[in-house]
């Protein structure tokens, strides 16, 4: 079992920045892969972005590519998003997820764990 707990969401002026962090509590974090998810209101879950196992391939979708950076950190179990040059649109609930597996993935039907969620909120 992987449990993922979110970090870092809050209410932002546009412009603004945010880094949310998700810690995962598994021994083996090391060989999985991580994506982010958010999902605004009365809309679906969409993909943000994933890194691979060892950090060396990120992919991104089109609406964040250039603002949001995701990286991560093996020793501290921890993924990351740096939001950059936050918008209104980017006001939704994010999550973490992870497949069990090494290679990033843009499936949202590929990730089998989920965090609860942290809420992002920008102010136009």
């Amino acid at each position: 079992q992987v449990r993922l707990v979110e970090s870092g969401g809050g209410l932002v002026q546009a412009g603004g920045s945010l880094r949310l962090s998700c810690a995962a509590s598994t021994r083996t974090f090391t060989t999985y892969s991580m994506g982010w998810f958010r999902q605004a209101p009365g809309k679906g879950r969409e993909f943000v972005a994933a890194i691979s196992w060892s950090g060396g391939s990120t992919y991104y979708s089109d609406d964040v590519k250039g603002r949001f950076t995701i990286s991560r950190d093996n020793a501290k179990n921890t993924v990351y998003l740096q939001i950059n040059s936050l918008k209104p649109e980017d006001t939704a609930v994010h999550y973490c997820a992870t497949s069990g597996g090494p290679r990033a993935t843009m499936f949202r039907g590929d990730y089998a764990y989920w965090g609860q969620g942290t809420q992002v909120t920008v102010s136009s």
